[in-house]
Formats: C-alpha cells, structure tokens, sequence
C-alpha cells in the first residue's frame, strides 16, 4: 500500500473512532475540506470542530468500496451509516477525493449521496 493510501487508511480509522489526534495528524496544516453545496472549511481548527457534528451522535460505520490513487489524488468510495441526535438513521453512500502532499491531506473534497433516512 502506499504512502498516500496509509495515511487514508489512518484517517479513516480515526473517523471510525472519533479520534481527533489521529485524524488531524494526517492532515496538512493549510487543509481544506470541501462538501460542494454544503461547506468550505480551511485549516486544522475548522477540520477539527467538522469531525464531530453537532447534528450526529456515536461513531460513523464506514465501509470502504474502492480506494483508486493516481499521483497526488487519492479517490475513495464507500458507505456511511450514522445517527441523528433525534435517533434517525442516516445510511449513505460517498466519493471522497483526497489531494496529497507529502503523504499528508491537503484536499477533501466529498461526494454523499443519502441513500435513506430511517426514522426511529
């Protein structure tokens, strides 16, 4: 596995687990992380308050599909299944495309697609 794929795996792990540490060590201080339609954020402090949305709660069930690298640009694909704070279920799926630099992440820009909500 590569370097730059690594580290995608560590990020995602931290993710699994709500790791902050884990997750920003492998971010470049100057991250930017895009959800087209729905949020920029720039740096590791905007990153950080993102891990945890305040609209979810617990730990996200991540499915990775297909990781695909190509130079500098990491495209993962997967599955996310997550809880609302009102216990609704949110099962999605997603394209996230990492931009590298020196096996750090320096973009995120990220794909979902809901693929249902189901109520509690």
């Amino acid at each position: 596995m590569s370097a730059n794929k690594q580290t995608i795996a560590q990020y995602m792990e931290g993710f699994r687990n709500t790791n902050h540490a884990q997750i920003l060590d492998c971010l470049t201080d100057d991250v930017v992380w895009v959800m087209p339609g729905a949020y920029h954020h720039e740096g590791k402090d905007a990153f950080d308050a993102e891990i945890e949305n305040p609209n979810f709660k617990g730990r996200p069930q991540l499915k990775i599909f297909r990781m695909t690298e190509e130079n500098d640009v990491v495209i993962v694909e997967g599955a996310v299944t997550c809880s609302f704070i009102n216990d609704d279920i949110l099962d999605a799926v997603f394209c996230d495309v990492f931009e590298m630099r020196n096996a750090k992440i320096q973009k995120l820009t990220s794909y979902i697609m809901q693929i249902a909500i189901n109520k509690s």
